[in-house]
């Protein structure tokens, strides 16, 4: 061996050794906060797959460790975002929701089982994410969020999560979070699409500054009328928990400013960037004019859950009752009975002798004009008699009502049934099923 490729060598082992030499001392410093600050070898252990990521490491583990975070909402969001949020070893984890588990959550709510069906969510979740990890603190909270307890409870956790389905309690959580400086992580899912982005972190803008007006309770669609797969759903809420271990790491790449899109159909994700924050912005601009918590439900004209919400769009002698409808049907009276539920729905189950014109297919372009269209002929067959109009909770029928009253003749004769196939189920034939 030459003179040469012996320095070369040499030089070469200089550099291994100094490799050597670092990833010891980094061991030795890793050891010391663990020895200082109690990362125990079952922590260790549970969490080594983490911990080996150079962007979190022991120093990630333990800011994780100590942190906490507020779900609101345990249902297709809140579960899956629990899950891993337990998963991660995030210290502490409270969770809000007034709600029971029943059977139709079960699809999409995989933190519950059959045997929790009747109790509190938030009660089996934290008995099932303990099973999951008993090193963290799992606080339940069986309540409504409100203008008078949101505050108390938000100000004690790191990184709050909307896990929700409700106008209201989005205005809500987010004007919490500004007025506590807490970052407000969003999601929401329908059909087979989610959206997620963040709130109220690092200048990036508030809800209220891309929200400023709530939009009318009539066009707001939530899952359970618009249905949602679990597996979308299931996405975005661990994206949500995702976000939260990035926004405690004070990682790179937070979606604030940015709204992430999610086609689960097409398998695809996108970016959107959103307006500023808004230096008018009633509640974080530079001459707030919102100062307290409001009544948000009368703000948004709807309920703050998502428990059968009932609009009143029609007068009461524009509507008649299930007992009504039945006394109709049984006295063979002659009439139209138009079911607005989708194809889907319809197949389901549906009233004998009704017809299904989907509210999605009235509502296009020119589908009002053919559903008058063929109302205007069947009177004609059946002399002017009564039409009757049926969804599923007495909400859509309305709707349809209303735009036919408004371009047809005669139209006293349109009504629409109170509370729909459910309140049919309830109060006139148990044999049809609630969903």
């Amino acid at each position: 061996m030459s003179e040469e490729e012996l320095i070369r060598e040499i030089d070469a082992l200089r550099i291994i050794l100094k490799v050597k030499e670092d990833n010891l001392k980094n061991l030795r410093q890793q050891k010391e906060i663990l020895q200082k600050n109690g990362l125990n070898n079952n922590e260790i252990s549970r969490y080594s797959r983490q911990i080996l990521i150079p962007e979190i490491g022991v120093r990630g583990q333990l800011k994780i460790k100590n942190s906490s975070v507020l779900i609101v909402g345990a249902g297709g969001l809140g579960c899956p975002a629990a899950l891993y949020l337990a998963g991660a070893g995030i210290g502490h984890i409270g969770i809000v929701d007034y709600d029971i588990v029943e059977i139709n959550n079960l699809h999409r709510q995989l933190l519950y089982t059959i045997n929790d069906i009747g109790l509190a969510k938030v009660d089996a979740a934290a008995e099932h994410l303990k099973k999951l990890n008993n090193n963290i603190r799992i606080t339940p909270y069986q309540i409504q969020l409100d203008s008078k307890n949101a505050s108390d409870i938000i100000k004690q956790y790191d990184v709050i999560i909307d896990a929700t389905d409700n106008v209201p309690t989005r205005y809500l959580l987010n004007d919490s979070c500004v007025f506590n400086n807490k970052p407000l992580i969003s999601g929401s899912a329908l059909k087979m699409e989610g959206q997620l982005t963040v709130y109220n972190f690092n200048n990036g803008p508030c809800y209220r500054c891309i929200f400023p007006v709530p939009p009318p309770p009539e066009t707001v669609t939530n899952c359970g009328d618009g249905g949602v797969l679990g597996a979308v759903v299931g996405t975005i809420g661990v994206l949500q928990a995702l976000e939260a271990i990035k926004i405690i790491l004070n990682m790179p790449g937070v979606l604030a400013g940015r709204l992430m899109l999610f086609d689960g159909l097409e398998a695809t994700f996108r970016t959107v960037r959103l307006r500023q924050k808004k230096i008018n912005c009633d509640i974080c601009g530079d001459n707030p004019t919102i100062n307290e918590l409001l009544d948000y439900e009368q703000f948004c004209g709807s309920k703050a859950n998502d428990k059968n919400p009932n609009l009143n769009i029609l007068k009461n002698d524009e509507r008649i009752t299930v007992e009504e409808y039945r006394d109709i049907k049984n006295s063979s009276e002659p009439h139209l009975l138009i079911d607005v539920r989708s194809s889907e729905e319809f197949e389901i189950c549906h009233l004998e002798n009704s017809t299904n014109i989907p509210y999605v297919e009235i509502t296009k372009q020119g589908g009002l004009e053919i559903t008058k269209k063929f109302i205007t002929e069947k009177l004609e067959e059946i002399n002017d008699a009564n039409v009757y109009i049926l969804c599923r909770r007495g909400n859509d029928s309305q709707r349809v009502a209303k735009l036919l009253k408004e371009s047809l003749n005669n139209s006293s004769r349109i009504k629409d049934i109170v509370g729909g196939i459910h309140s049919w189920t309830k109060k006139i034939d148990s044999t049809f099923p609630i969903y």
